[in-house]
């Protein structure tokens, strides 16, 4: 995958309609009833470094850090991680503006590396449909379990096999604003469940007639629930919940979005005090 670079000073723009707050009222709803952390005002004066851990927030693939600044604002602590250096500088002026004292890390989820546990992972917006190899999300998996706080939970979703083959495959959508537009080109490739879609967009260039076009290609891949279930277990971990994301209903197999919650049960010999 290309990381984002220029489409980067547009996304927001063209996510204006994005339903953030539902999302993050999703998170918050969902920590509540099956996870461990708790946002800064629930927490007791005497915090000792084990508690630190579990009640970190840790946003995977976090892009400009809409949702990551919208949990901090639910009193959360928070840690964003995102491969585009472009995403994260507006992720940090986001935290700037807000006042709020996220920790945003330039790495690939591939090869995730904190210096400690973390009571709750998330990772929306079809974060992990970019990674395209099973052997690879495996990995990612892994290190999600790996930085989990026992008990802690993880909370993400991802496009189906179905949404790319039935729905946006092969789909060409277009939409012009007064100060950019775009043109976005899906082509699915259904052996290997990809799907690559080739965003062009059109800039303009301060208060001229005039417009900076660039293109990105982008590539996902689709995966399918038991494949999820398959992948986590193998990875340690223990699914919870899978709702359809945009019903919050029993998935089915018709679901072009998917929650999944998994839980990491490995005992690693550290206990709540």
């Amino acid at each position: 995958m290309e990381a984002y670079t220029d489409f980067a000073y547009v996304y927001d723009t063209f996510m204006d309609e994005t339903p953030y707050d539902k999302w993050r009222d999703f998170i918050v709803e969902t920590i509540e009833k099956y996870g461990i952390s708790k946002p800064a005002f629930e927490k007791r004066q005497e915090m000792d470094s084990l508690k630190e851990e579990r009640d970190l927030i840790l946003d995977l693939g976090c892009g400009t850090g809409t949702l990551t600044e919208l949990l901090a604002e639910k009193g959360y602590d928070m840690i964003g991680v995102d491969s585009s250096a472009d995403m994260l500088e507006l992720a940090m002026e986001k935290r700037d503006s807000m006042g709020h004292e996220t920790l945003y890390l330039l790495q690939d989820m591939r090869e995730l590396e904190l210096y400690g546990t973390v009571g709750t992972v998330v990772s929306v917006c079809d974060s992990l449909n970019y990674i395209l190899a099973e052997e690879e999300l495996l990995q990612v998996f892994r290190l999600v379990e790996n930085y989990l706080f026992p008990e802690g939970i993880f909370i993400f979703d991802f496009n189906t096999v179905y949404k790319y083959a039935e729905v946006i495959g092969d789909v060409t959508i277009a939409e012009n604003r007064e100060a950019c537009s775009f043109i976005w080109e899906n082509t699915y490739y259904p052996e290997e469940a990809l799907n690559e879609y080739e965003v062009t967009v059109f800039v303009r260039d301060g208060q001229e007639e005039l417009y900076r076009k660039f293109s990105e290609t982008h590539y996902q891949r689709g995966y399918t629930e038991e494949q999820m279930r398959r992948l986590l277990a193998a990875a340690g971990m223990q699914t919870e919940l899978v709702l359809d994301a945009d019903t919050l209903k029993a998935a089915s197999k018709k679901s072009e979005r998917i929650y999944i919650v998994a839980r990491c049960v490995k005992d690693k010999n550290r206990e709540l005090l």
